[in-house]
């Protein structure tokens, strides 16, 4: 028979203690988001009154008829979805394929590369130089601005390479025995083994690219290649809100305002990288684990 102990006055307290502040915590964290999603389902000009914190005071989807209206955000929308979907799909296998041969200690000069990127992680040229590298790359303006400078990254290198050095080296050998060279091995048998990693890394390079405003602010002067994230900082930031405002017709004119386009840009632009972490939590905790803590 097991005996349970029990729990002192003491114990007791700071468990209740602990289960309220994470209360507290999970709560001012949520919270903020559902205000935005509450007040993107009301109607705008009534929203401007105040007073709603829970539920739409008066329900309507006119805020986001105006948003899914606009060219601009559509367009916007394009763009993200793309640079996320051909960033991600290249910054995997560019970083897998160096990593695959960092994992390999017959690499001459080895120890040196590991050297070198370590000091990336914590050094980097800046802004001013950055720049300038890409304008005479020639990627102002352009789509390859988002993909190129971000195909490789040396901390998912460190990731990759603590899995591929756990992978058996049988299976590599069994593989040259039968006449595979080493893209055959990398493409056929370390890549099909270490999907778990790979979605980790996916999931990681997909969230940057999905939120990162920063690029398409700085090097982007062409309004048709903007992301939906530079987008969005230009209606919070700037006068675009008004303008989608501005140019609902008929019944949505009277029911929108700068703010609920605001709102609903906001939900337009978070909810779908949000759908994506249930489908890939799982990947992602295995892939950490397994690629960061040899057991």
């Amino acid at each position: 028979m097991f005996s349970l102990k029990r729990k002192t006055l003491q114990e007791a307290l700071f468990d209740q203690f602990n289960n309220l502040l994470m209360l507290v915590i999970c709560f001012a964290t949520l919270y903020p988001i559902w205000y935005v999603l509450v007040n993107s389902f009301n109607d705008g000009n009534d929203a401007m009154r105040g007073g709603i914190y829970w539920w739409p005071r008066m329900f309507s989807i006119d805020s986001y008829t105006a948003v899914f209206a606009n060219d601009g955000i559509m367009m916007a929308m394009g763009v993200t979805v793309a640079k996320t979907f051909v960033g991600t799909v290249i910054h995997v296998l560019f970083t897998a394929m160096v990593a695959y041969a960092f994992s390999r200690r017959e690499l001459i000069g080895r120890k040196v590369y590991m050297m070198i990127g370590t000091i990336t992680l914590f050094f980097s040229g800046g802004l001013i130089p950055t720049f300038l590298l890409i304008r005479d790359l020639g990627m102002l303006d352009s789509f390859w601005v988002y993909i190129i400078p971000a195909m490789f990254s040396f901390f998912d290198l460190i990731i990759f390479v603590s899995f591929f050095r756990e992978i058996p080296d049988a299976l590599e050998e069994a593989a040259k025995i039968d006449g595979a060279n080493d893209f055959k091995i990398f493409y056929q048998i370390i890549l099909p083994v270490s999907m778990p990693v790979v979605a980790t890394i996916a999931l990681f390079h997909g969230v940057y690219q999905w939120n990162d405003y920063f690029t398409g602010m700085i090097y982007i002067n062409n309004t048709d290649l903007q992301p939906i994230q530079t987008y969005l900082y230009r209606v919070v930031a700037q006068s675009s809100s008004n303008q989608i405002a501005a140019a609902a017709t008929g019944d949505l004119a009277r029911t929108v305002s700068s703010q609920s386009i605001k709102l609903a840009t906001m939900v337009v632009t978070t909810v779908p990288i949000v759908l994506v972490y249930p489908f890939m939590q799982k990947y992602f905790v295995k892939g950490f684990m397994i690629g960061s803590v040899k057991g």
